[in-house]
């Protein structure tokens, strides 16, 4: 009994597909049916299946074929509206505070479920992704595909909105139709190019009718559909936009303890001391997940090349040159980058927190000795 439940989505959505002689639909679910029955050890069902498809229409494929993947176009560019995501490569874990996980967790188990296909009011499954850029949105729409076993696909928003402003409705709905007739989860990432407030002055009157033919379109979508879409600019998002989301995560530049998470999943093997590693989280306040990885990737690189391994040094040299825009740790590296001696740069670590920056630990990330710190701050003491 138990195995059949874990069928029934699919078996829903074939009979809406038949039912709706949308035969594109029953020939990718009847397929994905199929490699979930193999999967389970029902191979011979499995088999049956693939035999139904191949012999009821000539148009139909067995499902030991990949599903048929002609993907829309916009008509007049030729320009691609979607394109497929790998979910397959290995990467390291997605990192988040545990009332999040608590809701994409929520999330994956309605998808995987039967009960979204009754739920009432038939609207699709879907979830919004906002927060500032590089805090991991993309690599959860990934995380999650990967979970459901199910492809991923992004849309192209650049070629989603013509040039051609009245064909950009009709881009929205065969970018929809496609995501409908096939067991997948559609990703809009950089989400606010299509659902700016309607209410926006700045706007031409043709992109705000964009709006409500997504609105009508995700509408029009059935529970057995999965939608992501993600956004750095949740405040330009229109109202009726949110209400669409029946799940939000909100993402945030990473915690203290998800810093020190970030430095351990991503640094180069032996990686750092606990001490060294605290100077490294304090020194990261206010950076996102992707640019603490690209710290780690560049140290790697220096790895690799020299055949030494990364010390708190190189980091801090790494971390000088990501400097910079918004949050306190970035303004201040961003100064010490423009102090004219290590000198004053020991100077400037050493009244950021004296405990924290002990005489060894400034000594450690501007590579001198300690009798070199400690000869310094004595010199800028007896200036003060």
């Amino acid at each position: 009994m138990q195995s059949n439940i874990r069928f029934i989505n699919e078996l829903i959505r074939i009979v809406n597909g038949a039912l709706h002689l949308d035969t594109e639909k029953v020939r990718n679910y009847t397929a994905f049916l199929a490699e979930k029955l193999d999967a389970e050890g029902e191979h011979s069902t499995a088999e049956r299946l693939r035999k139904l498809l191949h012999g009821s229409d000539h148009q139909l494929r067995p499902a030991g074929a990949a599903f048929a993947r002609v993907l829309p176009v916009d008509p007049e560019s030729r320009f691609p509206l979607i394109e497929q995501v790998n979910t397959r490569t290995a990467e390291p874990g997605v990192l988040l505070p545990q009332r999040q996980w608590d809701l994409v967790r929520e999330f994956l188990s309605v998808a995987k479920s039967h009960a979204q296909s009754d739920a009432p009011g038939g609207a699709s499954l879907s979830l919004l992704l906002y927060g500032p850029p590089g805090t991991g949105k993309s690599r959860l729409a990934r995380h999650i595909a990967s979970e459901l076993k199910l492809d991923l696909y992004l849309a192209r928003l650049d070629g989603l909105i013509s040039s051609f402003l009245g064909s950009t409705a009709k881009n929205i709905r065969a970018l929809f139709e496609f995501a409908s007739s096939r067991p997948c989860v559609l990703f809009l990432d950089e989400f606010d190019a299509i659902a700016k407030l309607r209410g926006d002055t700045q706007e031409l009157g043709e992109l705000k009718r964009v709006v409500n033919s997504f609105i009508q379109n995700l509408d029009a979508l059935g529970p057995e559909t999965i939608v992501l879409a993600a956004t750095n600019h949740q405040d330009l998002l229109d109202s009726a936009i949110w209400r669409r989301f029946s799940y939000r995560v909100e993402f945030d530049f990473p915690t203290p303890e998800l810093r020190s998470e970030l430095w351990g999943q991503f640094v180069p093997k032996p990686g750092f001391s606990a001490r060294e590693l605290k100077l490294l989280v304090d020194l990261t306040d206010g950076f996102s997940g992707s640019d603490i990885r690209e710290a780690c990737l560049r140290l790697e690189r220096r790895h690799q090349a020299t055949g030494r391994a990364s010390g708190p040094e190189q980091a801090f040299e790494i971390l000088l040159n990501l400097a910079g825009g918004e949050g306190e740790a970035r303004r201040f590296l961003s100064s010490i980058r423009k102090l004219p001696s290590s000198h004053l740069a020991a100077a400037a670590l050493r009244r950021r927190n004296p405990k924290l920056y002990s005489h060894a630990a400034v000594a450690a990330l501007l590579g001198v000795s300690k009798p070199t710190i400690f000869r310094w701050w004595k010199q800028e003491n007896d200036h003060a």
